[in-house]
Order: structure tokens, then C-alpha cells, then sequence
């Protein structure tokens, strides 16, 4: 329903109008000295220096600006001679659908403007319901209010006590003397989350990439938090069943993506278990609103492109099927991007023969060492197929049986290509008694091989498994 909603406040006794009419917070926030410190599942801790001018002895203190989804159970205020008494956590905020719900079954006036002549009708009318429409009682009629372009407005004499113009904590303190106090009020909440995205423009006749890590900022809470000093903490600290969900349903993606994991230790800040990455100047976090701020610059870091396929099982391969394209890269101090890496989405780009940058491809990473060996799959090689073929499969006794592998590949393109060939699903008692080309036993359910292919042509690889049970 498109009516106007105007807010009227009667004049009342000034005692009267203390206990029923809250205030209403305008102008600037009321934020002190921020501190938001942002976990990347979508946890924050909040931590707000105000300056309170308290009498002595037992009084209520409301502390507007702050998340609209607070945990309220969270929350701590901290200052010289000040304890909690009690606590409240106003979240239903001032809107014209929440006055129309709350002003069920009081009176407002009704005042129409008729649009010919521009004089104004006033009525007082009961409101009856204010579900997907305003009904109300006007003397003996009932009326529903209607979107039919004459000009309506409502005109309520008071705000509901529980409706606020921003999200508000109001907290009973026992204060011990009176006077201006610093105290810090902390909290958790969701709402407030950040991603890292990496940019990766790989040079395939250089064999270099450049890299742009970029960390993004997200803001639901409801609220804005203004010239904040924040701190990024890449990890997932662990949280209570029945907590808040993650934000943007995160999810802690797999180690494909890590070859082998490094062993060097960075120079940033660590926390316990977790990197802690500041940034370097205060910024305001505006509620409904994404920022971004680069935090790693990397050129020509080394990179080569090599081609992947996998086989699941000792099975043949109904079709052809499509090598993968990968980037290998390393983040090792020497030769590599010189840094631990937060989880997140690698994009890469290539330039085309004009000189423009094309996207061919994206791949997620999980939270990456320092000197760590990545594999980055881009996507799959159009002109680079394989398949897998049993050439024979024999029984050697109840529990022993002999199989002839054959892996077939075809190359269309004008140079040579070695494929990373990699056999899965050896579980068991499973040995390799012949191979075309020696290849190499990488875990106990995975061998891998490098078979050339050249150009605009065919290669083959036998291998025979003698499987025990």
C-alpha cells in the first residue's frame, strides 16, 4: 500500500511524555572510538569506546547505532565505578508498516486531502488488522485503506515505546560516582563478513603471473560504523551449535588446490592459529554496502601451465574426455608469491593477441601456507583429450586379479603437451608388475605419470596392476 505515513506527536506533560515517548536519534552517529575486528565466518567483535556523562546511583543508558542483529548475550560494558544491572536490546525499528502493526487496536486520525479543491477531511479510526493491508473502524464502518491515488496520510500521537529509529541497546547501570566515564561497550555479531578474491593474469610465454589479492567487506548488520579501526582475521574460530549462520552460507572449501603444503612462516601478525591482517588506515563500514582493499601485489611471480587427467577407477572411459587446465605456482618467499594466502577465489586472465585481458577461469583455494606448491584448475583443454581403456582383466585367484590399462591421448594442438596423468582408486594390495613409462607412486590410493604427446598427434601408456584382496 503506497500512503503516506506522517508522525505527529501531541503536546503531553513533560513527565508523561519522558515515559512514553522515546527518544529519537538523529544527526551523526553516536559510535565513539570503533573497533571492529571481522572473522571470514561472518562472525565480528565489536568494541565502541563511549563517552558517558553518568549521575551517581542506579540509571538507565541507551546506546544507539549499534548491530541490529547483536547477540545480546555477548555484550559487555567496561569503565571506571560502572556495573550491568540489566539489559535491553530494542530491535523492531521506526518504519511506517511497523507504526501501522504497533497501532493495532488504538486510534489514529485519518486526514484526506480531496484533490479538486485541496481541502482536508479529518476522522478518527480504530485500527483493526495491518496484515498485507490497513483496515480500520471509522464510526459505525469498517474501511479498508487502498491504493487508489487520493492522497491519505495517517497521523499517530506517539511513537510505540518498543520501535526505534536505530537499532538500540539500553542498559541499566549502578554507577559509583558521577561524572564523564569512558566505557567500552563489546559485543558479537553477525552480519559483518569479508572474502578474499585474488586477480591472476598468467603470461604463458613468459611463464609469470601477476597477482591482486583484494579483500572485500560486507555489511548486513543494520548499521554503519563510522572511521573504524579494523582488523581481518583469516580462520574460522569454532562456535556452539544453534549459533548464527555463516555469512553468505561460507563454507570451508577442500586442499585440491594445494599440491603440498609449505612449511615457511610469513612476518604477519598471527593470533593463536589465525593470520590477522589490519588495515592500514580507518575506514567507515556502511551498513548494505561492499568495499574493497587490496592486500597482496605480486608481478611476475614464476608459473607454468600443465594439463591434468584424472581416472577414477581401474574402468574404461565411455568417451574422450577433455584434459584440465591448470596453473602451477608457488607461495614461497623465494621464487613464489611470498606470502600465506586466505581462503578464497583465484580468477584468472590471459591477454588475447590484441593485448586485452580475458577471463579463462576461476578456482577456490583453502587457507594456504607459506611455500606451499598450488595446482589451479582453470577450466578444460579443448584440443587435449584422453581416455582410459581396459585391455584385459583376469582372474588370478579368488582374491588376485591381473589388469592391462591402456591410456590413450590426442593433441590438435601445434606444439607438444606432457599430460599429468594420475590413476586413482589403487585401495588395497594393488602393485604395479609392468609400465610403458615409469611413473611415480604419489599416495597409497594414487600413481601419477607424465606422458609426452606431440604436437597435432597420439600417444599411449600401458600399465599392468596385480590387485590382492
Amino acid at each position: 500500500m503506497r500512503f503516506l505515513t506522517m508522525l505527529a506527536l501531541t503536546a503531553l506533560p513533560t513527565a508523561v511524555a519522558a515515559q512514553t515517548t522515546p527518544t529519537l536519534p538523529t544527526g551523526p552517529s553516536t559510535q565513539g572510538d570503533v573497533s571492529v575486528t571481522i572473522y571470514q565466518n561472518g562472525q565480528s567483535l565489536v568494541q565502541d569506546v563511549r563517552q558517558l556523562d553518568l549521575p551517581a546511583g542506579r540509571t538507565r543508558q541507551e546506546f544507539p547505532d549499534v548491530s541490529a542483529q547483536i547477540r545480546s548475550e555477548t555484550v559487555t560494558l567496561g569503565g571506571p565505578g560502572i556495573g550491568i544491572v540489566e539489559q535491553n536490546f530494542d530491535f523492531d525499528l521506526l518504519s511506517p508498516d511497523k507504526l501501522m502493526e504497533k497501532a493495532v487496536g488504538s486510534v489514529v486520525t485519518i486526514v484526506r486531502t480531496n484533490p479538486a479543491t485541496g481541502v482536508e477531511t479529518r476522522e478518527q479510526a480504530k485500527v483493526l488488522a495491518a496484515n498485507g493491508g490497513i483496515v480500520l473502524q471509522i464510526g459505525n464502518r469498517i474501511e479498508v485503506l487502498r491504493d487508489d491515488g487520493l492522497p491519505v496520510r495517517v497521523v499517530f500521537d506517539k511513537v510505540p515505546e518498543n520501535l526505534r529509529a536505530r537499532p538500540t541497546l539500553s542498559v541499566t547501570l549502578q554507577v559509583a560516582r558521577a561524572g564523564r566515564v569512558p566505557a567500552t561497550l563489546s559485543y558479537l555479531t553477525p552480519g559483518l563478513g569479508w572474502t578474499s578474491d585474488y586477480v591472476m593474469l598468467f603470461d604463458e610465454a613468459k611463464a609469470t603471473i601477476d597477482v591482486q589479492g583484494w579483500v572485500t567487506l560486507t555489511n548486513s548488520t543494520g548499521t554503519t560504523y563510522s572511521n573504524a579501526d579494523v582488523l581481518l582475521v583469516a580462520g574460522n574460530p569454532n562456535r556452539t551449535p544453534g549459533g548464527f549462520e555463516r555469512l553468505g552460507g561460507f563454507d570451508r572449501p577442500g586442499n585440491e588446490a594445494i599440491e603440498q603444503a609449505g612449511t615457511e612462516t610469513g612476518t604477519r601478525e598471527r593470533l593463536g592459529d589465525y593470520y590477522l591482517y589490519p588495515l592500514g588506515e580507518r575506514t567507515t563500514i556502511a551498513n548494505a554496502q561492499q568495499k574493497q582493499v587490496s592486500f597482496l601485489d605480486v608481478k611476475g611471480a614464476p608459473a607454468r601451465k600443465a594439463y591434468e587427467w584424472i581416472n577414477g577407477w581401474l574402468g574404461t572411459t565411455s568417451d574422450p574426455r577433455s584434459a584440465a587446465t591448470v596453473l602451477k605456482f608457488s607461495t614461497s618467499k623465494s621464487g613464489g608469491l611470498g606470502d600465506q594466502l586466505p581462503a578464497g577465489t583465484i580468477r584468472v586472465y590471459m591477454r588475447d593477441a590484441r593485448g586485452d585481458p580475458q577471463f579463462i577461469g576461476e578456482n577456490r583455494i583453502p587457507a594456504t601456507p607459506m611455500g606451499s606448491q598450488m595446482s589451479i584448475r582453470t577450466g578444460e583443454a579443448f584440443d587435449v583429450k584422453g581416455m582410459a581403456v581396459v585391455v584385459e582383466r583376469k582372474r588370478q585367484s579368488s582374491s588376485r586379479w591381473r589388469t592391462t590399462m591402456r591410456y590413450d591421448f590426442t593433441n590438435a594442438r601445434p606444439e607438444p603437451v606432457t599430460i599429468d596423468l594420475a590413476q586413482d582408486g589403487l585401495w588395497g594390495d594393488v602393485r604395479v608388475t609392468d609400465q610403458s613409462i615409469n611413473g611415480e607412486r604419489i599416495s597409497a590410493d594414487r600413481m601419477e605419470w607424465k606422458v609426452p604427446v606431440p604436437p597435432n598427434g597420439k600417444a599411449s601408456l600401458s600399465v599392468v596392476f596385480d590387485t590382492r584382496y
